[in-house]
């Protein structure tokens, strides 16, 4: 089962949300959360995790949606696909 992290606005900036400990992670500009979900999805897969990663927009519409498929020993780094 795929571990789900979203990126979405919020009142008073965005958040990073999802299958995550500790509650979701604050952020000034949507760029810095999208950098920040990136970074973790990025951690999560090399450890063995599928990630999908869901982005969305001000109005609430979705930006974008990317699966960061494990691959936790292989060597070199996966690439996210738009799924």
């Amino acid at each position: 089962m795929p571990c789900f992290i979203f990126v979405e606005p919020s009142s008073d900036g965005w958040i990073v949300r999802g299958d995550l400990s500790g509650g979701p992670l604050k952020f000034a500009t949507g760029a810095r959360a999208e950098q920040a979900a990136r970074d973790l999805a990025h951690r999560l897969a090399d450890a063995g995790e599928p990630v999908v990663l869901e982005i969305r927009l001000r109005d609430g519409a979705r930006a974008g949606r990317f699966l960061f498929p494990s691959h936790g020993a292989q060597t070199g780094a996966a690439l996210a696909r738009r799924a």
